[in-house]
């Protein structure tokens, strides 16, 4: 018996609601209501500004195909580590869950600290405790998690349709505003370029439709297995596209690009030129709600990697340990304690290109495991299969390749860091297996 057999199995208590406020609440955020700031730096045109977010939502459902197969076949909860730990073996798997959950609770500070930063602007006051607000913001929701998941289940559906009902709302207002494009308007007389803009560009983009396959962290905990969260993965990736793109349409139909050119949130500075002033004011509360609600799902997900490598003897042998309310408790609190600890040292821009790194790296190792498991096992049970394999995989291997490889090229010394951090796990992990504390890893070269 593998040890993965070993996993004390969760209770299948949420449903296909849960999952698509997972994968809406998960995406919307901060990325809509900030990125389209730094495209406009470098494209003022509107149909290639709407171009290249209709190109993003394409490029991830691409990959929600090929991804849905993997997560169908991993009825696990974990995330990422399970998956490509049923993939490739340990290390592997402990490299990838190591990554993760530096990614997820480097996300949980970065949140909060960019919470604290939008309540400044409303309250110039709280400026000057934006360090203590942003730690007792992630503190809260790891408080909510000790309760029991399914009352964050409950914050997050809730959260969800308040999320996609505010993305349209904003495209709605934006499309009945009158329009402040005029003939010859142009803030901006020469559009930033080189490899740096358009690597944020990219960024940027990607990072705005990151967040599509937080169900797969619940894996062992939805109804109806894989299968069904592979089906309801790409339903919201849909979803998510269409919302998007209307919502860009509307902002270079109606507003100067050139005018958004590296605001903080463009949403709020468009709004503010076609409604009113009160508008900003607006669209800042709604940031926070937003981001709040994001947090929540951290908090629900981070965990369940710390978890998943604990029952598999990769980690501390209390994180592995679920509570009667359906939470790893001890594993909230070690996501709980760092997010801190990030808090107090991380800076916006850095965790910003690390997480990218991550989420780059973490990608392409995952469609490379589908390529792997339809070698070595082809008649495994898939409920859902990729479509359009073996080409739609191998585009979206070699698109993040290209991604991963430009940005490395465009930031180089955050790609050093992530490299360190990356390689950081090799002597943990020798360290894990020598130690006999946890459960027996089998085959601990694999």
């Amino acid at each position: 018996m593998s040890t993965s057999d070993t996993q004390p199995h969760p209770r299948r208590v949420l449903g296909s609601g849960f999952t698509m406020a997972a994968i809406i609440g998960g995406t919307i955020g901060l990325g809509i209501l900030r990125t389209p700031g730094e495209v406009a730096t470098v494209v003022t045109d509107p149909l290639m500004f709407v171009s290249l977010w209709v190109l993003g939502g394409l490029f991830s459902l691409l990959c929600a195909f090929v991804l849905a197969e993997l997560i169908g076949m991993t009825p696990r909860s974990g995330g990422t580590y399970a998956l490509v730990r049923n993939a490739y073996g340990p290390f592997p798997g402990f490299v990838i869950g190591w990554v993760d959950w530096l990614c997820f609770v480097g996300d949980i500070a970065f949140k909060a600290v960019v919470v604290t930063e939008f309540a400044a602007m409303l309250i110039p006051a709280a400026r000057l405790w934006q360090t203590p607000l942003a730690i007792m913001a992630s503190s809260v929701f790891a408080a909510l998690q000790i309760r029991g998941i399914a009352l964050g289940a409950k914050i997050q559906q809730v959260a969800a349709s308040a999320l996609a009902l505010i993305v349209v709302g904003f495209t709605v207002v934006l499309v009945f505003a009158e329009s402040a494009v005029s003939s010859g308007t142009a803030l901006v007389p020469h559009a930033a370029n080189g490899l740096g803009a358009w690597s944020l560009v990219f960024a940027s983009i990607f990072y705005t439709y990151d967040g599509w396959d937080y169900p797969a962290y619940f894996g062992g905990e939805i109804k109806g297995g894989g299968g069904a969260v592979a089906r309801s993965m790409i339903k919201g990736v849909v979803i998510l596209s269409l919302l998007y793109v209307f919502l860009v349409a509307a902002l270079a139909w109606k507003v100067p690009l050139a005018s958004l050119a590296g605001k903080e949130l463009a949403l709020a500075s468009a709004l503010e030129m076609v409604v009113s002033p009160l508008a900003s004011k607006v669209v800042l509360a709604v940031a926070i709600v937003m981001l709040l609600a994001h947090q929540n799902l951290l908090y629900m997900s981070t965990p369940r990697i710390l978890q998943a490598l604990a029952v598999d003897g990769l980690a501390v042998r209390r994180a592995g340990e679920i509570s009667k309310g359906g939470n790893p408790i001890f594993a909230v609190l070690l996501s709980w304690g760092f997010s801190v600890f990030l808090i107090m040292i991380g800076g916006f821009h850095f965790l910003l290109h690390l997480l990218m790194f991550f989420v780059l790296f973490i990608t392409v190792v995952l469609i490379a495991g589908v390529i792997i498991l339809r070698s070595r096992q082809p008649d495994a049970d898939r409920p859902y299969r990729a479509w359009g394999h073996p080409w739609s995989t191998y585009t979206c291997l070699f698109g993040c390749i290209f991604l991963s490889l430009f940005e490395a090229v465009a930031q180089i010394d955050t790609a050093a860091y992530a490299a360190i951090f990356v390689a950081i796990s090799w002597p943990v992990y020798r360290a894990l297996v020598r130690s006999g504390s946890n459960y027996k890893i089998k085959n601990p070269k694999g």
